[in-house]
């Protein structure tokens, strides 16, 4: 996959799901953000955030894998994109569609959303991880980059 995006073999992209069913189109997506051109870029963007965070709400089971990606990716300055990037990374963080579905689902209904409870707190901690990464963004000379990881560290803390 290049100097970047190094781990992304490790992950099982064929047994993962996402919104809209096998996630094994994962990679590919995340090697055009990579290595895109400007309007490349700005459509696998569009398709990895419907992908693993669904209406701007909602995570899948491969988000938690993708997001550290993301993070690998905001961080490089050669790869293109990548305010769009963090907002994508903003709306992961802020996904509660399933606990907030659970919450109002009655007794044995709410066990059924254990595990996609889990897929948001895993994304979730995926996104805490990074910190460091959009703290280092803010001197970024790209000053959508820098307002992007502003707006994203004022929402982590």
């Amino acid at each position: 996959m290049g100097r970047i995006l190094k781990r992304v073999p490790r992950i099982p992209w064929g047994t993962l799901e996402d919104s809209l069913g096998s996630a094994r189109d994962i990679p590919s997506l995340l090697s055009r953000v990579a290595w895109g051109d400007e309007a490349t870029v700005s459509l696998a963007i569009d398709e990895l955030g419907d992908r693993v965070c669904s209406l701007g709400f909602v995570v899948s089971e491969a988000t938690p894998h993708v997001v550290p990606f993301l993070v690998e990716l905001a961080g490089d300055g050669t790869v293109r994109g990548r305010a769009e990037i963090l907002e994508l990374v903003s709306k992961i963080y802020s996904a509660r569609e399933w606990e907030s579905t659970a919450r109002l689902a009655p007794g044995k209904d709410a066990e059924g959303y254990r595990e996609k409870i889990a897929w948001e707190a895993a994304s979730q901690g995926a996104v805490l991880a990074g910190a460091g990464v959009f703290q280092g963004l803010l001197d970024d000379p790209d000053p959508e980059v820098s307002k992007a990881a502003r707006d994203l560290i004022a929402f982590l803390a």
